[in-house]
């Protein structure tokens, strides 16, 4: 499998997602968030699940940014601000209320566990993928050649420590959230040991 035998779609909404991404994400960030939409896009692929392209690029390129310093929230868990933006950004793509609400659910839900396919399949395949790049959950059910290809086209530059950095910050401010939830179950220890990284 290669990158170029996955759906990309190319609509304007894609293209401002990028946009978006480009100016506010750092380069780690914003090379994580476009291989979870691969990795998602290739799991859809081997695991023949149908689903809304333009929706889970969009939503994978902007489900980080409520990690960034513009659109942190100090009231909310990093995963509803972004999908807050998500709606916004929906909203100026000239979305329909639906798809911007399901722009949003996407975003939220990539920080649970276990989203059912059948219920919410672009969902399940971010958190399946920001898992896999994260933690390295299920990286080796990708193909070899696809992860090298991957890898040498947006590879992680220095994607481990900052996620972590991130992470840590938002577990002092928000105690009750995921991300502290996260570490409190050690994902600093995952994200540490991820084999992408090797």
């Amino acid at each position: 499998m290669k990158i170029n035998e996955l759906v990309i779609p190319d609509s304007s909404a894609c293209s401002a997602a990028l946009e978006v991404a480009s100016a506010y994400c750092s380069p780690a960030l914003l090379n994580h968030s476009i291989r979870s939409y691969l990795w998602a896009a290739a799991h859809a692929k081997a695991s023949d699940i149908a689903f809304d392209a333009e929706l889970l690029y969009v939503s994978a390129l902007l489900h980080d940014l409520g990690l960034v310093k513009e659109f942190d929230s100090h009231t909310v868990p990093f995963e509803e601000a972004g999908g807050h933006l998500a709606w916004v950004f929906g909203a100026a793509a000239g979305w329909p209320v639906e798809r911007r609400v399901r722009a949003s659910e996407i975003i939220v839900r990539h920080m649970g566990d276990g989203v059912d396919v059948a219920e919410d399949p672009e969902g399940h395949l971010l958190e399946y993928s920001t898992s896999v790049d994260i933690s390295g959950r299920g990286a080796d059910a990708l193909p070899a050649e696809l992860r090298a290809e991957v890898l040498g086209r947006y590879p992680r530059l220095g994607l481990a420590e900052e996620f972590t950095a991130c992470f840590r910050d938002q577990a002092d401010r928000k105690p009750d959230s995921a991300a502290a939830a996260a570490m409190r179950g050690n994902i600093a220890a995952r994200i540490a040991t991820n084999p992408l990284d090797a």
